[in-house]
């Protein structure tokens, strides 16, 4: 039992001795003690005076004299004002230590067969160019998220939806068929997502020469888009795809083939994954039929040009186009169709949407028309809306000149990762070449992961690089060289044939402070899951490293003569190190034994 719910009983049981009132546990207001303040925890009293009948002072006086004398956990307490601040023995916390201590997977609640189902979609990519930053921000995300929900007791599908067909596609098919002379993958030498991205930029490329030159005959803007021959050939490639061309669905096969080997790379370097993608190209048709479907019972209507729309003007919002006037699909058509064959495959309790806040509207929009269809679950999907990523001007040159790629950014990382490492000098001496080119790839990737998921994710944020894997602040190298040297001091001790026994009658207010905050994982994770929240989880990890360090500074742990008090604070590095692991992981950030 933590000490939060032991505390919770016992003023209940106050309240009913004191006031001969029957109070539930959830009416108990107990917060952490603030700073400026003694205490551990603080009760707050004002809900209880309508039975005390008493002013605020006097209530919270004898709330806590009854405490102190009935519950052992409590060592003294002080009232301010309406405020009742507890707090606890020093040997509680001794206790709670080595049920921590015997406690593996402390914080995470374990999954059971009654367990909801939630499914979170993240990554999205399209198959004519590279994931980018903002995919970057966008799969970390995810994927902590992912674990964050499973971490509170969830059953977790992690899914993927490709977006691999529609007339960006038919840009750089069109473009490899004109210009790229049968270049492979292998005959290149690059990833064949790069591959790809390189022709859909030639297609732009080719476009805006096009276009510049028939404006130059006298047409504007738009009635050279109109009369473009390069866009009227992607167009007419989109149609012969729908309709199931099989040249055209060949070649479209082969490049898309060779855009998921080169995904599967970036992602397995990321350190993401799911357990199921879902193709546009399967589920437009679904997307198609329901919006047919729709159209028939009045959901929806048809414009004299053929296309199909969305009134959405009862519900505040304008009109939504979901067939074009010659029967392709829009995003929301395949949308609708992936929403019903995901809830057709799982027994979904809750849907969560990983998508940027340009998609808010968009998001609003599925939510109202799957439930005009008759959806039941419609109204239920969460949208965790997250702000873009940017660099710093001039950090980093990109392939096409304008987005930075998945793959260059975590190459600048690694890179920046071994130079500081050999600027501070010695801390991978002793290590093969091999052994420290992981550790740079840790450390370097940790610093990326750390630095996109500490923010909160619905703010914009500007990503650099070079700040990121500073190992002092708020930063994953900081974070992880703690964790690192939990670890030496562990295997030191274990060298020197120490075993821990005996715990000490009394320990300090930092140690007291410590086992305050690995008390406080659980609570952690759990608010983490009701925000969607993957920067509580680092910034609550980076708080913890940080009071472990002073404490290291401040307070011998190997060289401590008193075998008990040794022996104590080598169980408490060992479990803040447990910890501090463990929240890593959830943010998807791998923790090295050495640094």
């Amino acid at each position: 039992m933590n000490i939060e719910t032991i505390l919770t009983n016992s003023i209940v049981e106050a309240i009913k001795s004191l006031y001969n009132h029957e109070t539930s546990p959830e009416k108990i207001q107990l917060q952490k003690t603030r700073k400026e303040f003694e205490g551990d925890f603080t009760l707050v009293v004002f809900p209880f005076l309508q039975v005390s009948r008493k002013r605020p002072e006097d209530t919270a006086q004898e709330i806590g004299t009854y405490l102190a004398a009935n519950q052992p956990v409590i060592s003294s307490f002080n009232v301010v004002k309406g405020f009742l601040n507890l707090a606890i023995a020093p040997g509680y916390w001794i206790e709670l230590l080595q049920n921590i201590d015997n406690d593996e997977k402390w914080g995470i609640t374990p999954v059971t067969e009654q367990s909801p189902l939630v499914m979170v979609e993240y990554s999205s990519p399209n198959t004519n160019k590279p994931l980018h930053l903002g995919h970057i921000r966008n799969n970390l995300l995810g994927y902590a998220l992912s674990n964050i929900i499973a971490a509170n007791g969830n059953k977790v599908v992690k899914t993927n939806i490709v977006n691999d067909r529609g007339i960006h596609i038919c840009k750089s098919m069109l473009a490899w068929q004109k210009w790229g002379n049968g270049e492979t993958p292998a005959s290149s030498g690059k990833k064949g997502d790069h591959l790809i991205g390189d022709y859909y930029v030639a297609f732009d490329k080719h476009y805006k020469a096009e276009l510049t030159e028939l404006m130059e005959k006298g047409m504007s803007k738009e009635e050279a888009e109109a009369a473009s021959p390069l866009m009227a050939e992607a167009r007419e490639m989109l149609v012969k795809w729908e309709a199931g061309d099989k040249e055209v669905r060949a070649l479209w096969e082969q490049m898309n083939n060779w855009v998921y080997e080169g995904f599967d790379e970036t992602y397995k370097r990321l350190g993401v994954d799911f357990d199921k993608i879902y193709y546009e190209s399967d589920t437009y048709l679904v997307g198609k039929e329901t919006v047919l479907g729709g159209l028939e019972k009045g959901i929806f209507y048809r414009r004299p040009d053929d296309s199909v729309w969305a009134d959405l003007s009862g519900d505040g919002l304008d009109e939504k186009l979901l067939l074009r006037s010659d029967g392709t699909s829009v995003y929301m058509t395949q949308d609708i169709g992936t929403a019903q064959l995901r809830f057709r495959d799982y027994p979904i309790d809750k849907m969560v949407y990983v998508v940027g806040n340009e998609q808010n509207y968009h998001f609003q929009v599925l939510s109202l028309l799957l439930d005009k269809l008759g959806f039941s679950w419609g109204k239920g999907l969460v949208h965790f809306s997250y702000g873009m990523v940017e660099l710093p001007e001039g950090k980093m040159k990109s392939r096409e000149g304008t987005v930075v790629d998945a793959d260059d950014l975590m190459d600048e990382m690694i890179a920046t990762a071994r130079e500081t490492s050999q600027e501070l000098g010695g801390k991978l001496d002793g290590l093969t070449p091999e052994e420290a080119a992981d550790i740079n790839r840790i450390i370097g990737l940790g610093a990326l992961k750390y630095f996109m998921l500490k923010v909160d994710a619905r703010k914009n944020m500007l990503f650099n690089p070079k700040e990121s894997i500073d190992f002092n602040g708020n930063t994953g190298p900081f974070i992880q060289y703690t964790y690192a040297r939990t670890r030496s001091i562990e295997r030191k001790a274990a060298e020197a044939g120490f075993s821990i026994e005996g715990m000490p009658t009394s320990i300090s207010e930092k140690e007291c402070s410590i086992i305050r905050m690995l008390n406080e994982f659980p609570s952690v994770i759990r608010q983490a899951g009701t925000d969607y929240s993957p920067s509580g989880i680092a910034n609550y990890a980076y708080e913890l490293a940080k009071e472990y360090n002073q404490f290291y500074h401040d307070f011998s742990i190997l060289r401590e003569e008193d075998a008990a008090v040794k022996s104590f604070r080598i169980k408490l590095t060992r479990n803040v190190g447990k910890v501090i692991k463990s929240a890593m992981n959830l943010l998807g950030i791998e923790v090295p034994e050495r640094m």
